[in-house]
C-alpha cells in the first residue's frame, strides 16, 4: 500500500489544523501550522471562500492525512462502513480508530501514527500473544497489545514516547500498563471517544454524490 512521503508540515498548513504528523512537535511553537498559519503555496495567503464540496473535500482530506491513508485505501473504508449497520460515518471513524499504529498512538507508545506505523512494521508489536506487522490490523474489545519479546530495543524507545505523551489523555475504550509496556482493548471505541473536531457527515455527502 502506498503512502505519502513528502513534508509533513505542508498538510497541516493545508488543511488548517493539526493533524499532529510529527508527534510533540505540533504541540510546541515550532509547529509550521503555528509559524505559517496559511496554506502552501503561491496563492496560500488569498482568502477563497469554499462552495459546499469544497468544504466536503477538504474535511474528507483532513481525515484522510490525520490517519495517514491515500484516497484508494479510504474509499475503501467508506465502502466497508456504507454497507455495515449503524451510521456510515460512525462506522467510518470507528474502524479508523482500531487501526493498530492508531492504538499505539492513541496509548502513548508513539508519539503520531506514523510512528505506530514505523513501530508496527518493524514486528515489534504482539496482539494477543501474536506477532502483528500489519499497521491497518484491527483491533476488537479484549485485544492485548505489547512488545514483542525479541524486539526489546523497542522498549527503550516506546518507555521514552510514554514520558513525552503523559500528559495527553488515554481514550476510555483503552487501558494501559505503563510498567509493562501493555495496552488493553476495553471496548470499541464510540463516537464520543473521538472528540468533536470531525465532522464525518461532510464525508458521507462527499462520497454520495
Amino acid at each position: 500500500m502506498g503512502r505519502y512521503t513528502g513534508p509533513a508540515a505542508r498538510l497541516c498548513r493545508r488543511e488548517g489544523t493539526h493533524l499532529f504528523l510529527k508527534g510533540m512537535k505540533c504541540d510546541t511553537g515550532k509547529c509550521a501550522g503555528v509559524k505559517r498559519a496559511y496554506p502552501p503555496g503561491q496563492h496560500g495567503q488569498l482568502r477563497v471562500k469554499l462552495s459546499d464540496y469544497g468544504i466536503q473535500l477538504r474535511e474528507k482530506q483532513k481525515v484522510k492525512r490525520m490517519y495517514g491513508m491515500l484516497e484508494r485505501q479510504f474509499r475503501r473504508y467508506f465502502n466497508i462502513a456504507q454497507k455495515a449497520k449503524g451510521v456510515t460515518g460512525q462506522q467510518l471513524l470507528e474502524m479508523l480508530e482500531r487501526r493498530l499504529d492508531n492504538v499505539l498512538y492513541r496509548m502513548g507508545f508513539a508519539t503520531s501514527r506514523r510512528e505506530g506505523r514505523q513501530i508496527v512494521g518493524h514486528r515489534a508489536t504482539m496482539v494477543n500473544g501474536r506477532l502483528v506487522n500489519i499497521p491497518s490490523y484491527q483491533v476488537k474489545a479484549g485485544d492485548v497489545i505489547q512488545l514483542a519479546p525479541q524486539r526489546k530495543g523497542q522498549a527503550e524507545r516506546i518507555t521514552q514516547n510514554l514520558e513525552r505523551t503523559k500528559t495527553r489523555p488515554v481514550p476510555a475504550w483503552l487501558q494501559v500498563d505503563t510498567e509493562q509496556l501493555k495496552g488493553v482493548v476495553i471496548r470499541t471505541p464510540q463516537r464520543s471517544d473521538m472528540g468533536a473536531s470531525i465532522q464525518e457527515q461532510l464525508i458521507v455527502e462527499l462520497y454520495s454524490k
